[in-house]
């Protein structure tokens, strides 16, 4: 009879986290949640523990480790717009616990899988795809610090035999992914249209990224833990690149029996973003099987009817 496996997720009480935690249960595990805030932003299944507290907390971090042989680092205190604005908490709100994160696992023998990010550590792309042996020059204070992290999992698995994975998803997007918060310009887009509001671009047509629906990176995340090789960076997107402009015209296929037409807002290209960002999982999909199973359109169809049937009198900022 194979043992059940506790599995302990850092930072999975947000959105990309309680999407992961659904799959981790659907494979068996027993799932421990650790979060800042007292209660979990968004609801977790059934049977899933959460600990409110901060994994930079040494006794805390050592007792929930005792009780997991496996660790899934989500948590991360900064996006890339309030990193820019100060790189310098960026590095010391993220380094140091994470550090000392890896050490206590390695001393315990445990596997870790980090999730880093596909959209920032590369820098300008070279070329696209990008596969994970393009060149890291991030322009971020986020990317640089994400890059570190990632740099401080080999060193210790090379010097304290941390058993880790490394994962750099692509732009997530989907149904519960909240307008307004800084990070993701679909559930952002779809609600100022809906309100409105000018949709806000900056440059001609915007950045141009790959999205992938929240549920396939989720299952990419539990396929790298499961079946990744030890020690290796794995990208985790959908391999289609669409700018900013691209998005709204599909999202206006979508949104358009609201009777809302799009306002466009241009404004000037911000220094910390990469002009485009488009990830080649063939690294992925090859090790473990893994492949998106949500196109496009059918994502911005579920997240549109997630977001007028929870906010239709207007959305919450």
């Amino acid at each position: 009879m194979n043992q059940v496996q506790d599995t302990l997720v850092i930072g999975g009480a947000g959105y990309i986290g309680t999407h992961l935690v659904e799959e981790l249960v659907a494979t068996g595990r027993r799932v421990t949640v650790l979060g800042r805030k007292s209660s979990p932003a968004y609801k977790l299944p059934k049977n899933v523990s959460y600990v409110a507290g901060d994994f930079a907390q040494l006794d805390l971090i050592s007792q929930l480790l005792d009780q997991h042989r496996e660790v899934i680092h989500l948590a991360y205190a900064t996006v890339p717009n309030t990193s820019f604005e100060n790189p310098l908490a960026d590095l010391q709100q993220n380094l140091p616990p994470t550090v000392q994160l890896f050490s206590e696992v390695a001393d315990r023998g445990g596997k870790l899988l980090l999730v880093s990010s596909g959209g920032t550590v590369y820098g300008e792309a070279q070329s696209l795809p990008i596969d994970e042996r393009h060149p890291t020059k991030p322009i971020s204070p986020y990317g640089v610090t994400k890059l570190t992290l990632e740099n401080y999992a080999y060193l210790y698995a090379k010097t304290h035999d941390l058993k880790f994975v490394c994962v750099r998803p692509g732009n997530a997007y989907g149904v519960g992914q909240r307008p307004y918060i800084g990070q993701g310009f679909i559930s952002t887009a779809m609600a100022s249209a809906m309100k409105g509001e000018p949709i806000k671009i900056f440059g001609k047509t915007g950045t141009t990224r790959d999205y992938l629906y929240v549920r396939d990176l989720a299952t990419g995340i539990v396929s790298a833990l499961e079946k990744g090789r030890l020690s290796e960076t794995y990208n985790l997107g959908s391999g289609v690149g669409r700018t900013n402009l691209d998005v709204v015209k599909t999202m206006l296929f979508i949104t358009h029996e609201t009777g809302r037409e799009a306002i466009i807002e241009h404004l000037s290209e911000r220094t910390f973003d990469v002009k485009a960002n488009v990830l080649d999982s063939t690294k992925l999909s090859g090790d473990t099987g893994w492949q998106p199973s949500i196109d496009f359109e059918a994502g911005m169809r579920l997240t549109f009817e997630w977001l007028r049937n929870t906010m239709p009198n207007g959305i919450a900022r």
